[in-house]
């Protein structure tokens, strides 16, 4: 059976990934520049941009003009399935995490909130709003909203020094949870608390928890598309090994 041999610059494609897999260049290392690729590879300057240009388009390489490509770092993936603690993630890549709390208060519910917290109407509701970063860059905005019966004690935290997660599971964790996540463009809000650029695509994550009194909180969780992203890994419940 004849097979046709992969285009060149495929082959110089394969090349770099087989380089960036075995360590060769490592995230956010330089790569050969265009005319050593074309030294190595025995390729022409127009099969070597083309392949520099599509990995770039798939997000494995960055080019800075006038400075060189470079080999993309992954956004660090958060699990998606799980009510994960946004300061032990960044803390577990080696990373520092800090908490900007830009409001903390008791706000009287609308319609739509009163009724899904089960509260009467205009009915008191606890609020935060935080901008969690790792070094130096906002990676999340965390609006939440609390019920009181639940967390009474919530507004009187310091959730510079601790996370409000981390509080809400230390008084009971969820008895359900609910995730709705959804790719947006950000609002002037958005851009200005993640310092975003309005083209920037950002992942929402919508997060509903119950405990045994009932709804407990809602949050809306916006992370800058480039610096961060959601995903999981995980084993049906229903999944069991082949006899034999």
């Amino acid at each position: 059976m004849n097979t046709k041999p992969p285009k060149l610059y495929e082959q110089v494609k394969t090349y770099l990934l087989e380089g960036i897999a075995a360590g060769r260049w490592t995230e956010g290392g330089k790569i050969p520049s265009e005319f050593e690729l074309m030294e190595t590879l025995g390729a022409s300057r127009m099969t070597v941009h083309r392949a520099l240009r599509e990995m770039s388009a798939d997000g494995l390489l960055l080019r800075v003009q006038g400075v060189g490509t470079f080999v993309q770092p992954r956004a660090p993936r958060a699990t998606l399935l799980e009510v994960y603690d946004i300061a032990e993630d960044i803390q577990a890549r080696g990373h520092t995490h800090r908490a900007e709390v830009l409001r903390l208060e008791a706000l009287r519910a609308d319609v739509a909130l009163a009724t899904e917290f089960r509260l009467s109407p205009r009915g008191r509701i606890f609020y935060s709003e935080i901008v969690h970063y790792e070094n130096d860059d906002a990676v999340q905005l965390e609006e939440r909203f609390v019920s009181p019966d639940f967390a009474p004690g919530y507004l009187k935290q310091d959730f510079t020094a601790i996370t409000t997660n981390r509080y809400l599971q230390s008084i009971a964790p969820p008895m359900e949870v609910e995730h709705i996540i959804h790719a947006i463009t950000p609002d002037a809000h958005i851009q200005a608390r993640l310092n975003v650029g309005v083209h920037e695509p950002c992942l929402r994550l919508l997060r509903r928890t119950w405990a045994e009194s009932g709804p407990a909180t809602r949050s809306v969780l916006t992370h800058p598309g480039s610096r961060y992203s959601l995903g999981s890994r995980y084993r049906p419940a229903n999944w069991s090994p082949k006899p034999g």
